[in-house]
């Protein structure tokens, strides 16, 4: 390309991503006297951070007010065990001594929360959930950062390269909403673009995700970041981990009575007919694993006309987050059962049989299925995968519905290679200086399977990632 078309900039930090954890750093970074430059490809902020209901910590000033006795200690402990030691415990621990003074952080930047909860009965309450959800924090942030001075925000401009001279970042190659390159030339680089949720072709490269999987609350997500890291030799990590929740219904977006239905503790069924895991595993990365192992990893959930009564006038018994509590009625359930029928993904039928042919499961697999349901929840006792008694509804009065569920995640959760500084590694533990990553593109904080219990990891890994990283480049440079 001709010199002339080359627009040339000079900053300290560079956030490669407008989320969560890009957000964060460049206003850590920015907050600390240093220029930066925040990159964003899309055309709108926040990335799967805009989605999210709270983050985690541990220890902080709210949960300390309400007598919640969750402790730094307990939480790493718990992480670390949950992740059979896989995750890095350096960052564990980094991240989790941080989460409360980042809530503290936050408060005083303008963000409101509404109380420390639990995403399943049981868990800690350790899930900070804000009012006006993911989407007020990143506003919160991005106002911030646009009063600043020393703040650049360039939408609709993807990062293309990393520049590199004598083993340390100089700079970041970029093309602007017009098509122009621009070269930035910095110090140091945070790269924050929310890993590969939206590229099919790494999911399959580096994932058992299969062709069925549901990216929920991901857009241009094709990993960006990571294979410039990689290209300039930074080592892989973690690629295979995926934040997998509950099954998703293919024609509806968001949350919604149809995906709550299907998503309710009763009778789960795969494409074989048979039960597959106890549905009342309520921790969605679980469930995930479960039915990540089924043929097709599809799954229905069968219930009958009496248990669509009660999700009508009693509501459901499984919360969907913040946004469909339990006790909920499904008063729109009806018209979206229709809805589903004339998609394609709902059927019903008076018959198991009948039920059967058309979900295309062989019928008598699905009646011997259901008949010893059936006499589980005659006898309150599951005694092929020991769900609560509670959970147990039978399926007895026609008409009787099927519901198709696909597999869902709400992300990828790893990629490059960090210490617990969020410092970039080399394939040989070494750091390449001015190069850090944050929040779903970096590697190390779980271990194969996200951790549930320890509810709004992901959007507080996001947040105090980004915290971490803009605090050692200011150290970095100087600042």
């Amino acid at each position: 390309m001709k010199q002339e078309e080359t627009i040339h900039l000079k900053t300290d930090f560079v956030s490669i991503g407008g989320g969560g954890a890009g957000l964060s750093g460049a206003l850590t970074t920015a907050k600390g006297g240093a220029r930066v430059i925040v990159l964003e490809k899309l055309a709108a902020m926040g990335g799967s951070s805009s989605f999210a209901e709270g983050l985690f910590a541990a220890e902080s000033k709210m949960q300390l007010e309400r007598n919640i006795d969750i402790t730094r200690d307990e939480s790493f402990k718990n992480h670390m065990e949950f992740s059979s030691w896989r995750a890095n415990a350096r960052l564990v621990r980094a991240f989790i001594d941080k989460s409360a003074n980042t809530i503290d952080w936050l408060q005083e930047l303008g963000v409101e929360f509404i109380e420390p909860g639990s995403l399943y009965p049981g868990a800690s309450r350790t899930w900070h959930t804000i009012k006006g959800f993911g989407a007020a924090l990143v506003r919160t942030l991005r106002e911030h950062l646009e009063a600043m001075e020393n703040v650049q925000i360039l939408k609709k401009t993807p990062a293309k390269k990393l520049v590199v001279e004598n083993g340390r970042i100089s700079g970041v190659m970029a093309e602007n909403s017009d098509g122009k390159t621009l070269h930035i030339e910095t110090k140091t680089v945070l790269i924050a673009d929310g890993g590969f949720a939206n590229s099919k072709e790494l999911l399959e490269k580096y994932t058992d995700a299969g062709t069925n999987l549901l990216p929920r609350g991901n857009m241009g997500k094709t990993g960006d970041g990571m294979l410039m890291a990689w290209e300039i030799g930074a080592a892989p990590h973690g690629t295979d981990v995926l934040q997998l929740i509950t099954p998703g219904v293919k024609t509806e977006k968001g949350v919604t009575h149809l995906k709550a239905a299907l998503c309710q503790p009763y009778l789960w069924i795969n494409q074989m007919g048979e039960r597959f895991c106890d549905e009342g595993l309520l921790r969605f990365p679980l469930v995930g694993n479960a039915q990540a192992n089924q043929k097709n990893q599809i799954m229905f959930t069968v219930f009958d006309e009496n248990t669509k009564k009660y999700l009508i006038n009693e509501g459901v018994d499984y919360n969907m987050g913040m946004y469909i509590p339990p006790k909920t009625k499904l008063d729109k359930l009806e018209d979206s059962l229709k809805d589903g029928i004339n998609d394609g993904e709902v059927f019903t039928a008076d018959t198991i049989e009948d039920l059967a042919d058309k979900i295309e499961v062989a019928s008598q697999e699905l009646k011997a299925t259901v008949e010893e349901y059936n006499q589980f929840c005659e006898q309150k006792h599951d005694a092929l995968f020991t769900k609560k008694s509670k959970y147990l509804r039978s399926v007895t009065v026609p008409p009787f519905f099927a519901i198709r569920g696909y597999p869902s995640m709400t992300g990828t959760l790893g990629g490059i290679k960090i210490n617990h500084k969020t410092e970039v590694l080399d394939k040989d533990f070494n750091i390449i200086p001015g190069l850090y990553a944050g929040g779903n593109c970096a590697g190390g904080l779980y271990g194969d399977t996200y951790d549930a219990s320890a509810a709004g990891t992901a959007l507080g890994f996001a947040v105090n990632s980004g915290r971490m990283a803009g605090e050692n480049a200011l150290k970095y440079i100087g600042k």
